[in-house]
């Protein structure tokens, strides 16, 4: 005797790359704030002025947004070539398969209304 299937939650495919997107940027974004928060205590420790730790904390938090852009981009291509060899149907082609299914189940009614 089978055994029923455990119903299996359906996510599409975008829908998946959205939830894990959005995870790995709230890690970025927890990491940026940890090295904001450690870059603050080792200037205090190293005995720098306000205006040093303002300027290095500028210029390393640019640093981190160049990166941050640079990660975005290679993951954005690697996602786009993944689906693309994945050859996942896009949208408009899946409704002109249907309207083709339609088109000759129209048709197949037509011929057997004729016999």
């Amino acid at each position: 005797m089978d055994k029923p299937e455990a119903p299996r939650e359906k996510h599409t495919v975008t829908e998946a790359f959205e939830r894990i997107w959005s995870q790995a940027l709230l890690a970025v974004s927890t990491a940026e704030e940890e090295v904001n928060r450690t870059f603050q205590r080792v200037a205090s420790t190293a005995g720098l002025s306000q205006e040093e730790v303002k300027r290095q904390a500028r210029e390393f938090t640019e640093r981190l947004v160049g990166h941050r852009k640079a990660l975005e981009h290679s993951v954005e291509d690697a996602v786009r070539g993944a689906i693309s060899r994945l050859k996942v149907p896009r949208r408009e082609e899946l409704q002109e398969f249907e309207a083709r299914l339609t088109r000759l189940a129209e048709r197949i009614d037509s011929l057997g209304q004729q016999k």
